[in-house]
């Protein structure tokens, strides 16, 4: 972990002089600043360049010390620039270039400005919740290409492996976050995960309407700029369930202090007519993609991630319960206690 408490990141000076000397060739001026951007949770070079002619540039890289994920995830987010360009041009920031040296993969794009949020005010999340509505509008049903990833092979979605379908052992694990009422999270959960199991397997369901998702719709990877959303971190972009984005991002905003899910889902619904049984799956699972994963070792090199895991099993469990009409655990709050 860095000194800062989140992901190491290397300074521009460590970045290899031609990978430098290149961003500075393509852009034709030369980088006055570099600030390395902290946001995220994962350590990908980052950085947001003032050059010295004035303009601000956007520098994302995968490098020889990615780890082999964030290389792949790097490479398919160029493809989706690259082939996705008008379905997403609205909704992203322009990719200026992109180039390879000394094994390191770079992405020029516009820079769109720091962090709009957090804090959330109930402008600024109606705001973003009807935009995604929008976006989503944009290709419901509609042709989109071969090479996305359709639902059945996003285990993001709690499709593969199933949603809630839990050895008894990682039942215990995750009962242990609940501390000292781990014993009331184990009763919880055995008589309650056959619910949501059931709500989960509705994400497989073929009569669902389809669109363009991004799959990781959180702050760190919007902005909200001149009375427009634009997307950032498109490698895990598929075809699925508008519902499934919308659920998803949801629950981040009530985790970071803004409106609850339900007040954020009416806002999307302004713009996208939202299915209830995609709702009540998508929710199911988002809170069991959460349950796999929050109880399970940190992640060298992303200390944060966890954590963060954690609060969001807490707020997604308890609206799956209040969706599906089963009491809402009373110990989920421990789980987001235990960051």
């Amino acid at each position: 972990m860095s000194r800062t408490g989140v992901e190491a990141k290397p300074p521009w000076r460590a970045v290899p002089r031609t990978v430098r000397e290149g961003t500075e060739s393509i852009l034709g001026a030369r980088v006055a600043r570099a600030m390395r951007i902290w946001g995220g949770y994962s350590p990908t070079p980052t950085f947001r360049l003032r050059l010295a002619d004035g303009r601000r540039v956007f520098f994302k890289a995968a490098s020889p010390q990615s780890t082999p994920f964030a290389q792949v995830a790097h490479r398919r987010e160029e493809r989706v620039y690259a082939e996705l360009g008008e379905l997403i041009g609205p909704w992203a920031p322009r990719l200026l270039a992109s180039f390879e040296a000394q094994a390191w993969r770079v992405m020029l794009l516009e820079d769109l400005g720091p962090k709009s949020a957090p804090p959330w005010t109930a402008a600024l999340a109606r705001n973003v919740a009807r935009a995604l509505g929008t976006f989503h509008a944009t290709t419901v049903d509609g042709p989109l290409p071969e090479w996305l990833d359709r639902p059945a092979a996003h285990a993001v979605m709690g499709i593969d492996p199933p949603a809630w379908e839990l050895p008894p052992d990682d039942v215990d694990k995750l009962a242990g976050l609940a501390g000292a009422d781990r014993d009331q999270a184990s009763g919880w959960l055995r008589e309650h995960l056959p619910v949501l199991a059931t709500a989960a397997r509705g994400m497989a369901d073929p009569s669902l309407k389809h669109a363009l998702v991004h799959l990781d719709v959180r702050s760190d990877n919007l902005r909200w700029v001149r009375g427009r959303l634009h997307l950032f971190d498109w490698p895990h972009a598929g075809v699925g369930p508008p519902e499934f984005d919308a659920a998803a991002f949801a629950q981040t905003v009530t985790v970071e202090g803004g409106p609850g899910p339900e007040q954020v889902i009416s806002w999307y619904g302004e713009r996208y007519p939202v299915n209830p049984s995609a709702l009540d799956a998508s929710v199911a699972a988002v809170a069991g993609y959460f349950a796999r994963h929050a109880w399970a070792a940190e992640i060298p090199g992303l200390p944060r991630v966890r954590s963060f895991q954690r609060q969001q099993l807490a707020v997604s469990l308890a609206w799956a319960a209040r969706r599906l009409g089963i009491p809402e655990p009373g110990w989920s709050w421990l789980i987001g206690a235990t960051a």
